[in-house]
């Protein structure tokens, strides 16, 4: 019979120092914010179009089901126009 070979024990791995270790650093806030920013603008920028189009869309079916007149559809809009722009909802406008 053969004689079994001895395995030599194997140290476990040695960490990396922290003077050679990689350091990861995370995007700098403006970077981050930029980004969100990026990504909201493309977002808004699919949605509008589409919004935009439905919105036309439900306007000529309460027209032509005669649902309001053509009159009331455009005093509709100038009261939305008149609106105030801007600020978070609930906010008030001065």
């Amino acid at each position: 019979m053969t004689p079994k070979k001895r395995r030599t024990q194997q140290r476990p791995a040695r960490k990396m120092s922290a003077r050679k270790r990689a350091h990861v650093t995370a995007a700098s806030p403006a970077k981050t914010d930029d980004r969100r920013l990026a990504e909201i603008s493309e977002t808004l920028d699919i949605m509008l179009p589409e919004l935009t189009a439905r919105v036309a869309a439900v306007e000529h079916l309460l027209v032509e089901k005669e649902l309001c007149d053509r009159e009331e559809h455009l005093e509709a809009r100038e009261i939305v126009d008149e609106r105030p722009r801007g600020g978070f909802a609930g906010e008030q406008q001065d």
